[in-house]
């Protein structure tokens, strides 16, 4: 087993006995959800997608009994208790709407971006309250093990107050083809993980000031594609988000170096590390603090990945909130914020200024 040192880079699993409906039949779906749901041993019931076919295969890979015509009969099948959606952000808000109005629903698993738009996201956060029913967001970063560790050692203060933080991306993400249709690209889509789990490790930010490139590789037409933001919070922190998703040449013969680097400084110490996702490695984590290391570096270690172990993490928050009647981790009013931090993002490349989120309307 791997050296984790005290930490918990994974969750336990405390509940597993709702019955999952999947909706989606896509690599996020096939390679991570159900792989990781395999694994912790969450009942998955009944798929269903856009093209039945592709449902079936993925029925066929993973034992899943049912496979249902279109989603909206897999939302109306009684034997489904969690619907866990995996479906383009255009399209997923009718499908929420439909399963809040069915008794037998008790959560749905909603997949990031919420919707299209903040205004959007804020009524499905408040019709989700309206009916009663558990409505959780997929972001699954915040389950990433070197995420979960350097969380873990912030909250210890090891590193004391934090000072600076930064996550650095150079990967080349592969864009679903229905983005090619939205005006909206690398800040909703790829931003809004690292945008997110930098409010979950620092709280909410003051501010922040975005700007942006067209991306030259990517061939469709988008207003956003190598993006900067720099996040300043209330404690004086500052952070910095970059994602660039051209991140080189792609010509034969060409050596790439695809990575996801990150970093936190604070006055007691330093962790940084990597999220392994673009190579297909396991994430990593190194610090040093005056406080509990003696000034030396060490490094917790463990043989899990962010994809697709974290999507153990995502619905094992969502079994345990259903069957306790408590909130999940990944509450959706939670994830309206998140949203929030995105629109001004955007506003702020519109605009060319600092946006304060105070200027931004969540209720």
């Amino acid at each position: 087993m791997a050296n984790a040192m005290g930490f918990e880079p994974d969750v336990k699993v405390r509940n597993k006995s709702f019955k999952i409906g999947c909706i989606g039949a896509g690599m996020i779906m096939a390679e991570c959800h159900l792989a990781a749901y395999k694994e912790a041993g969450f009942p998955v019931v009944a798929i269903a997608s856009r093209t039945k076919a592709n449902a079936q295969n993925v029925a066929d890979r993973w034992g899943i009994p049912t496979v249902h015509d279109t989603p909206e009969k897999l939302i109306g099948d009684p034997n489904v208790e969690i619907i866990d959606l995996a479906f383009p952000p255009d399209q997923q808000p009718a499908l929420i709407r439909h399963a809040l109005k069915q008794k037998h629903v008790k959560a749905i698993l909603a997949q990031k971006p919420l919707a299209l738009s903040l205004d959007e996201a804020r009524k499905l956060r408040d019709e989700a309250m309206a009916a009663g029913k558990i409505l959780s967001v997929n972001q699954n970063m915040r389950y990433d093990q070197s995420m979960r560790v350097l969380k873990q050692i912030i909250d210890s203060g090891a590193l004391g107050d934090i000072v600076f933080a930064q996550i650095d991306m150079h990967a080349i993400p592969h864009w679903q083809t229905f983005l090619e249709k939205y005006d909206r690209l690398t800040l909703s889509n790829m931003s809004v993980h690292h945008l997110d789990v930098l409010r979950f490790l620092l709280g909410d930010p003051d501010e922040i000031t975005t700007l942006t490139r067209k991306d030259p590789r990517t061939k469709f037409d988008h207003s956003d594609g190598i993006i900067v933001s720099t996040l300043r919070f209330p404690s004086g922190v500052m952070a910095v988000s970059l994602e660039d998703v051209w991140s080189g040449p792609r010509e034969e013969g060409y050596k790439d170096d695809q990575h996801i680097n990150w970093r936190v400084d604070g006055t007691l110490g330093v962790a940084k590390g990597t999220i392994g996702w673009p190579t297909g490695a396991a994430s990593t984590l190194t610090y040093a603090s005056t406080k509990t290391t003696g000034g030396e570096w060490v490094t917790p270690t463990w043989e899990t990945m962010w994809f697709p172990h974290a999507f153990i993490g995502v619905m094992e928050q969502l079994q345990h909130a259903v069957a306790t009647g408590t909130e999940p981790a990944l509450q959706v009013a939670d994830n309206v914020k998140t949203m929030a931090l995105i629109e001004a993002g955007y506003r702020s490349i519109d605009e060319g200024r600092t946006v304060k989120l105070s200027e931004i309307a969540i209720h």
